[in-house]
């Protein structure tokens, strides 16, 4: 689904752009587009992933427009970009695994745990009906919701709290994203899934979690699949699981 208010610029207005660009800008401009086309074809192409919609959605969403502005000229540089409260942006690799294992719908209605910069939002409200991302922090909230807006991203709606245990406003979801490390992965989680609906989660603790891909059959079958390792950041404010069990 096209997000409501962006307008894929022309290839008329492109050259039009570039006529009346200055030659310094210009050059600017160019280098990190060909940063984006190497972010996509060494980096997201290189995890296998190979769907059009996903490098559609990269292709589209400008990256640099997400990251604080110390960090734009690495914007598709294959590393986490720090954000304040000591929290980072997954890289470009991960975030392509994870759009792709969600396998976004048009009809989709998209519950992100985690929003950050607001950029993992914004690919999945490319193709989604409609997407719920929810933050802890209210400077992050405030970033995300700035950023979404200046980019006219209008289908997603930022929450602010723990979504870390689920969330249930707006349920139910038919596709679920916890876009920071969960020690373990709430029912909350399934119970708000509709039937056909999927959860992609990273499960474990620093320095190695499992991305993990739920699909519920129904409300009593689901089935769990391992995707691949990595090391994403914990969620904030969730309560460690002890190892011993009494």
């Amino acid at each position: 689904m096209l997000i409501p208010t962006h307008e894929k610029p022309s290839r008329l207005h492109m050259e039009a752009e570039n006529r009346f660009t200055p030659p310094g800008l210009k050059t600017a401009a160019l280098d990190i587009r060909q940063a984006q086309i190497n972010m996509i074809e060494n980096q997201i192409r290189a995890t296998g992933v190979n769907s059009q919609d996903i490098f559609d959605a990269f292709a589209f969403i400008r990256r640099e427009n997400f990251v604080p502005e110390a960090y734009r000229n690495i914007a598709y540089a294959d590393t986490e970009i720090p954000l304040i409260h000591n929290e980072r942006m997954l890289t470009p690799r991960t975030e392509a695994q994870v759009l792709h294992a969600a396998a976004i719908r048009e009809t989709d209605t998209v519950l992100e745990v985690g929003t950050g910069s607001g950029f993992m939002a914004a690919l999945l409200a490319y193709k989604a009906r409609h997407v719920t991302s929810v933050e802890i922090k209210p400077e992050l909230k405030r970033f995300a919701e700035e950023n979404l807006a200046e980019n006219r991203i209008a289908n997603v709606t930022v929450e602010l709290g723990n979504g870390a245990n689920g969330w249930k406003s707006g349920t139910p979801y038919d596709v679920i994203v916890i876009s920071g490390a969960l020690y373990r992965l709430s029912d909350t989680f399934r119970e708000i899934l509709n039937p056909g609906g999927r959860i992609v989660a990273f499960i474990g603790d620093a320095p190695f979690t499992q991305t993990q891909l739920i699909r519920k059959i129904n409300d009593a079958h689901y089935e769990t699949l391992s995707l691949f390792g990595t090391a994403v950041p914990l969620l904030r404010e969730q309560a460690k699981i002890s190892g011993f069990r009494f």
